[in-house]
């Protein structure tokens, strides 16, 4: 039973200190190309180095990390040449998940859907950028879990980790990201009145426009 509870909380530790240390990467928090220090993040996070690096392993296979032998562990370099991929596949998810997210989603998700919608509603041009992707980041996470689907959701995260950190590289010299943002309020609206078809629609254009966005600047 000891060692059945230890290894419950060493996992449990694991998770949080891959929540933080995602959130950091996809929020260039921690800078593309800096190396990761275990020691320090332990001591920062309250964690120990053994759930840092379980953490680490799964962040290698998300992309948002990379090692190598004998050198260390290093936050991957934003690749906007991968632009092109990451929106292809959004493209054809995206639209899936807003579509079974509209059809099926809990009246609890719902809610707590109509909530972030009243909430975008509500957001001004004077928000720092780091609550804009807050929000952003927030939404997407609804949406795929509300589509009950844990394949879907797994893919769609990792490719929606992958499309923010281009998003933050940018951000500075993007017009209209609060416009942008409030895009996920009529999404969020469609969704939580079971509107399919408005759903899938507005989530395939809210990408097309993410991309022409980031590409109109580079």
């Amino acid at each position: 039973m000891a060692i059945t509870t230890m290894a419950a909380g060493q996992e449990s530790l694991a998770e949080r200190a891959y929540m933080q240390l995602r959130d950091r990467l996809i929020m260039l928090d921690i800078a593309p190309g800096e190396p990761i220090n275990e020691g320090l993040l332990a001591t920062e996070l309250g964690i120990g180095r053994t759930p840092i690096r379980e953490a680490l392993k799964r962040l290698e296979t998300d992309h948002l990390v990379v090692s190598y032998p004998r050198r260390g562990t290093f936050a991957t370099i934003v690749d906007i040449t991968e632009l092109a991929a990451i929106s292809e596949m959004r493209q054809l998810l995206e639209p899936l998940a807003a579509r079974k997210a509209a059809a099926q989603a809990s009246p609890e998700l719902r809610r707590q859907l109509a909530g972030i919608a009243a909430e975008i509603d509500d957001l001004d041009a004077e928000r720092g950028r780091k609550t804009l992707m807050e929000y952003d980041l927030e939404v997407h996470r609804s949406i795929y879990r509300a589509t009950e689907n844990h394949h879907l959701q797994e893919t769609l995260v990792r490719l929606d980790n992958l499309a923010t950190r281009i998003w933050c590289l940018v951000l500075d010299r993007v017009p209209g990201v609060v416009e942008h943002i409030r895009e996920h309020a009529a999404l969020l609206h469609a969704i939580v009145d079971g509107d399919a078809d408005q759903a899938e629609q507005l989530a395939s254009d809210h990408v097309a426009h993410f991309e022409a966005s980031v590409r109109a600047i580079l």
